[in-house]
């Protein structure tokens, strides 16, 4: 997995140069394969931020025949959703063998304040940042079904367990009563959890990996089991988590301008149309937009950054 380093200008002092250097080393070294990627941060919390930095790249696969689609996006360390998104008439449990097919490793990074945890509840994806390095780590996630909506919110890391117990929640009283599941194969929320300052809602692991990428939860937010176990170990009490909800993103990289797109999964957008140009609108004057681009991508909805416009001359260049 390649790294998308971007240029950074900083002043420090040896010694932190030093710490920081081996800091950065030891961090995207522990990452290949774990979605460590090099972003410039922002140096501020300024949520009116609209246009942010890519990382990843796009790869390519050639299925075999013992694979399924669900076995391919885990291998890259995509939800279903993504792979799905990408390829919606293929066969999920039997693809065609040998079709060599796109796989959306690269994203344009979410609209946020904090540079901390942040999901993106549409993309059903969650994003790590270590500000102070200038490294971001990302994981896909499930997230909670219609009638559980998850909650776009501002929260905190309030505790962090290992090996939970899970006792079932009082929305299924009714119909399961109060049951504890110990520690093992059968809990449901895996290995690890992350409690949030929001009530109710955690990040955790799953005994049942193919549900990340899905609506699935009660309102929590699923991780497959060996990127709960990573990112228990990347986060601390007190972290703030933010839980936003933003179908369309804009990003730049090279001199172009990008945009993303996901499905509005739980229809809080009535005009997706009338929603991007609005972000598009709100830009300053530094781009040239293709708007037959723009609503191609709206149409096709498939979350892989597309090229939507150009930096005309003397506009900054990211």
């Amino acid at each position: 997995m390649k790294l998308n380093f971007c240029k950074m200008s900083f002043s420090v002092n040896k010694k932190t140069f030093i710490a920081t250097a081996i800091s950065i080393t030891l961090l995207i070294t522990s990452s290949v394969g774990a979605g460590g990627y090099a972003y410039r941060p922002s140096g501020s919390q300024d949520a009116g931020r609209s246009v942010m930095p890519v990382v990843g790249v796009i790869q390519y696969h050639t299925i075999r025949a013992d694979e399924t689609l669900l076995d391919i996006a885990r291998q890259y360390e995509l939800g279903f959703n993504e792979i799905e998104l990408c390829h919606p008439a293929l066969d999920p449990w039997v693809p065609e063998p040998e079709l060599s097919i796109l796989i959306p490793t690269y994203w344009i990074l979410p609209v946020n304040q904090f540079e901390e945890v942040v999901i993106n509840i549409p993309e059903m994806r969650l994003y790590r940042f270590f500000k102070n390095i200038g490294i971001v780590k990302t994981y896909p996630v499930g997230i909670g079904r219609e009638e559980f909506e998850t909650l776009h919110a501002v929260s905190r890391v309030a505790d962090r367990k290992r090996h939970p117990e899970w006792t079932t929640p009082p929305s299924m009283w009714e119909t399961r009563g109060r049951v504890v599941i110990p520690p093992g194969p059968e809990n449901p929320i895996g290995d690890h959890w992350i409690g949030l300052s929001a009530a109710h809602i955690g990040i955790h692991g799953t005994n049942n990996p193919w549900s990340v990428g899905r609506l699935v939860t009660r309102g929590c937010i699923r991780l497959y089991p060996e990127h709960i176990e990573r990112l228990f170990d990347e986060v601390r009490v007190g972290d703030t988590v933010e839980i936003i909800y933003e179908p369309v993103k804009l990003g730049v990289n090279d001199g172009m301008l990008l945009m993303e797109v996901h499905p509005d999964i739980y229809g809080r957008i009535p005009d997706m149309y009338g929603y991007a140009e609005q972000l598009i609108l709100n830009l300053d004057s530094t781009w040239d937009i293709d708007w037959t681009s723009v609503y191609r991508c709206i149409d096709l909805q498939n979350g892989v950054p597309a090229r939507v416009g150009t930096v005309v001359k003397g506009g900054e260049r990211l």
